[in-house]
């Protein structure tokens, strides 16, 4: 009997800014506009620059949603020479490539044309569905609204963006409410076959905010969804969990694929006080199952050439890095 393999991404995380549109009941991302909101481009490149040294291969960039709609952010970016978010992270884009790391952005909301506009210098893109309910936690979060997100969604399948999506449990949603959302995703991978990884995140409650006291889901119920998940998506869309956020050596044996994105130098800001395991740790999370490095492209869209020509001497490097070198950390 063959071992099953459990895949992960060895990346850096960037959060370009703090700001953001959104009011979500959970977030301890977002800031207001204030100095050091933004990460600054030297530090960008430090970050890629030290992140190749230590063999990752994936640009995590990400941001709050819509900045420009909070007053007083055009003015603070405008220093560092550029006229919105977008242009700043298609600029950090490039540079995360000219330093030999393929960029992956999860920036909320956005039209078909940015999308279209950042795919030359992003490998994969995302964004969480979260949920298709309508919850009291996304009350005051325009850009989380289903039927919003669910159309992006669309419009990077039609755009043949490789694409992670996922789940965020514990924020209001009913067992039911998953379900629905895993459909969703379902139906729009059978229009597109755009969806290379879904995301089961329990929600990890942060103190000062509206849900900073609720009931944080368990893990018999995070593997219930996971098995459901599993029953409900195609087999190739691979199903992973944040191994920071929960026991996951528990539920690898639910039908977990992959680990995401796992790095040796950056924090999780989004769960900053949840540390990455350590590279090889991994190793015992996976139990039994073979542990194999992968990039933030699924092969299969590789094989498809879904992604920039500009793009293919950098794949086809890591590609082989990654399979000429130890497979397991």
């Amino acid at each position: 009997m063959d071992r099953r393999t459990i895949t992960f991404s060895r990346n850096v995380f960037l959060p370009l800014t703090t700001v953001c549109r959104n009011r979500c009941g959970y977030c301890c991302f977002r800031t207001p506009v204030q100095e050091g909101c933004i990460m600054a481009p030297a530090e960008v490149e430090k970050t890629l620059r030290n992140g190749a040294a230590l063999g990752c291969t994936e640009a995590l960039f990400t941001f709050g949603e819509r900045p420009e709609e909070e007053p007083g952010f055009s003015q603070m970016l405008a220093p560092l020479g550029y006229e919105t978010i977008l242009d700043y992270c298609e600029a950090m884009c490039r540079k995360a490539i000219e330093c030999g790391i393929l960029p992956h952005t999860n920036a909320g909301i956005l039209t078909y044309e940015e999308m279209e506009r950042l795919r030359p210098v992003n490998a994969s893109m995302g964004l969480m569905l979260e949920t298709t309910a309508e919850i009291p936690a996304h009350a005051a979060s325009k850009g989380k609204s289903p039927d919003v997100r669910l159309a992006m969604m669309e419009d990077a399948g039609r755009l043949k963006i490789p694409f992670t999506t996922g789940l965020l449990l514990g924020i209001g949603e009913t067992m039911a409410d998953r379900e629905d959302s895993l459909f969703a995703i379902h139906d729009l991978h059978k229009r597109y076959g755009h969806i290379q990884e879904i995301i089961i995140q329990n929600f990890c409650p942060k103190p000062g905010t509206p849900l900073g006291r609720s009931t944080v889901p368990t893990t018999d119920e995070v593997c219930a969804t996971i098995r459901m998940a599993k029953d409900i998506l195609q087999p190739d869309i691979s199903v992973q969990i944040p191994p920071n956020l929960i026991d996951a050596s528990f539920l690898i044996e639910c039908g977990v694929d992959d680990l995401g994105g796992v790095s040796p130098l950056t924090i999780d800001y989004v769960n900053p006080e949840h540390p990455w395991p350590a590279l090889d740790e991994l190793r015992s999370v996976a139990g039994d199952a073979r542990l194999v490095e992968r990039l933030c492209i699924y092969q299969r869209y590789i094989d498809r050439g879904w992604f920039d020509p500009g793009m293919q001497p950098l794949i086809n490097r890591l590609a082989q890095k990654i399979k000429a070198g130890s497979s397991e950390p």
